[in-house]
C-alpha cells in the first residue's frame, strides 16, 4: 500500500526561517534548502512526493 503524503502550506511556511540574508532556511525531512521567495516551499514539497493543501 502506498502512503499519501500531505501538508498545509501555512504549516510549510512557518518552518521557514529567515536566514538573515534576505532569504529562508527551509528544512523537509532532514533535507535542508536556502531558498528566496517562500513560494519555493511548495516545489520543494511536491519533490518530496507531498501534495500540498491551502
Amino acid at each position: 500500500m502506498e502512503t499519501i503524503k500531505t501538508a498545509l502550506f501555512e504549516t510549510l511556511m512557518e518552518s521557514a526561517v529567515p536566514d538573515g540574508d534576505n532569504g529562508y532556511i527551509f528544512t523537509l525531512e532532514g533535507k535542508t534548502y536556502r531558498i528566496r521567495d517562500t513560494l519555493e516551499i511548495s516545489k520543494i514539497a511536491q519533490d518530496h512526493g507531498y501534495i500540498i493543501i491551502y
